[in-house]
């Protein structure tokens, strides 16, 4: 049987941790900055955990992450 192809922007987006969850960073943090408030800019500093509804759809995305 062939390998396996990874979604190449799946994998950029995406990084599992050691428990074998997946994490990613949120999103709108890169320009238009001056009209969002300093506590939001600071909340998309921060990582955050797939939800485990869409965890099965990126394991398929990347199965050899």
């Amino acid at each position: 049987m062939p390998k396996m192809k990874t979604n190449r922007g799946a994998a950029k987006r995406f990084k599992r941790t050691g428990s074998g969850k997946f994490k990613f960073s949120k999103s709108h943090a890169n320009h238009i900055l001056t009209k969002k408030t300093t506590k939001r800019k600071r909340g998309l500093r921060q990582g955050q955990v797939v939800d485990q509804t869409n965890e099965k759809s990126i394991k398929r995305m990347i199965p050899y992450a």
